[in-house]
Order: C-alpha cells, then sequence, then structure tokens
C-alpha cells in the first residue's frame, strides 16, 4: 500500500542529503581554487613563504626539469620555489583557461615567463635568456594543505629556450 506521508519524507531526506552533498562538494572546490589563486599570487609576488604556507607538512612535489620528487615543506620551498625565485627574478605565473576540481584533485593549465637572470640551486649558471613554457599541475589539496603537486611540462623545449640545449 502506497503511504503518501513516507513517500513525501522520504522524498524530503533524499532531496536534503543531496543538497548537503553538493553544498560541501561545492565547498571543497571553492577552497582549492582559493589555495591555488593564493599560491599563485605567492609566485608572483616572488613571496616564498605564502606559496610555502600552503604546503602540508607531508607534501610531495613533483617537477619534471627536477626529475625526482622533492618531499617536506623545507625542501620543496628551497629546492623549487626559491631555486626557481633566484633564477628567474621577474617570473611571472598565470593560470591559463578553466580549473578541474574533482574531490581533493585539483588540474591546472599555465604558463610561466621571465629572464633567467640568476644561477639555478644545482649549480647551472645564468643565461640571461628569456623564455615561456606552457604546463599542467595536477595538484591534491587536502584540508586547505597542498598535499601534492605535480608540474608537467615540456623541458626539453625550456632547457631550449634557456640556451642550455642546441
Amino acid at each position: 500500500m502506497f503511504n503518501r506521508k513516507r513517500a513525501k519524507t522520504s522524498f524530503l531526506v533524499v532531496a536534503v542529503s543531496f543538497y548537503l552533498l553538493l553544498a560541501s562538494v561545492m565547498a571543497q572546490a571553492a577552497t582549492s581554487l582559493e589555495v591555488l589563486d593564493s599560491y599563485i599570487a605567492g609566485w608572483n609576488s616572488h613571496d616564498a613563504a605564502t606559496c610555502a604556507s600552503h604546503f602540508d607538512k607531508e607534501i610531495v612535489f613533483y617537477d619534471a626539469t627536477v626529475g625526482k620528487p622533492v618531499s617536506g615543506p623545507a625542501n620543496v620551498r628551497k629546492e623549487i620555489v626559491e631555486s626557481f625565485m633566484t633564477a628567474v627574478p621577474d617570473l611571472k605565473l598565470e593560470r591559463e583557461n578553466e580549473v578541474l576540481v574533482q574531490d581533493d584533485s585539483v588540474i591546472w593549465k599555465w604558463s610561466f615567463s621571465g629572464t633567467n637572470t640568476g644561477d639555478w640551486s644545482d649549480g647551472t649558471k645564468a643565461t640571461n635568456k628569456r623564455f615561456k613554457i606552457n604546463g599542467l599541475t595536477w595538484m591534491k589539496i587536502k584540508d586547505g594543505k597542498i598535499v601534492y603537486s605535480g608540474d608537467f611540462y615540456d623541458a626539453y623545449g625550456f632547457y631550449q629556450q634557456l640556451g642550455l640545449l642546441e
């Protein structure tokens, strides 16, 4: 036998549950975008501390030019963020197109440009050449902190622009 009152109650429970789930997903996406935008602002203001403030204590960072994962906030700050900021004092990082957010994953396309007027942390001397590269980053953000960041781009083209390859 059909119970209209029970059906209405069930529908309301399902509708409220769906709404709460959707609100939670949207809040996670908004938080992830806020973290991403603040992280990019840190790069563009050459503020390594702002960038590092978004790193989880267990962060793992993979960069195509480094070739091996770098773990821990202090190491990522020194080996990635400060290395690039020192080697490219006029760097500009731009987010392009839309950002894809699903669960704790954030995928975004970017361009990175500047002039290599400083030495790199691996001892490579400054080339004083301008460059612009495009790439893609896959981040995992949990509780407002970056726990993984993987940068993927044409390292060969990057080195060519710097005059490090023929």
